[in-house]
């Protein structure tokens, strides 16, 4: 399709021929990297104040309750807690592969704010391979916190 046949098909189309597409407003791109990290503030600031450390506040984890085995998640309240109050070897101790979760979110985050921002297209396309790391850890996280010797990374 020559240049003339393209500005005819954008003229048909009511666009003015090779015209620049319309800038989305900065407050606008940034919505919903806001949006997010209010969420995410808004319940670390709960989880700051409300300390999951007394009994009666928070649920107590399922598998936990039923086979006195630790999930992956247990302990991340806590690790979330002593995160927010600055003791990272205590959010450590809680829940290792928390701090990992939230270092992690950290660094997508800010690379989602800082691509649409400058109105770059974001997208997190995942291959099998780094989701099954991703998986194979979290296995190995949760059986070796159960065995005898993983007492280091056991809430």
């Amino acid at each position: 399709m020559g240049p003339r046949q393209n500005a005819r098909v954008n003229a048909d189309s009511g666009a003015p021929p090779f015209a620049p597409p319309a800038r989305t407003p900065l407050w606008r791109r940034l919505a919903a990297p806001a949006g997010v990290l209010a969420a995410v503030a808004g319940a670390f600031a709960y989880v700051g104040t409300v300390d999951p450390n007394q009994p009666g506040h928070y649920p107590v984890c399922p598998l936990y309750a039923l086979t006195g085995l630790y999930c992956p998640g247990c302990g991340g309240l806590r690790s979330a807690h002593a995160f927010v109050h600055g003791d990272l070897l205590g959010a450590l101790h809680d829940n290792a592969a928390g701090v990992a979760a939230y270092l992690a979110f950290a660094v997508l985050w800010t690379l989602w704010a800082v691509r649409a921002a400058r109105g770059l297209p974001v997208r997190l396309v995942l291959d099998r391979t780094p989701l099954w790391v991703l998986g194979s850890a979290l296995l190995l996280f949760t059986l070796v916190r159960n065995l005898p010797f993983g007492g280091l990374i056991r809430p």
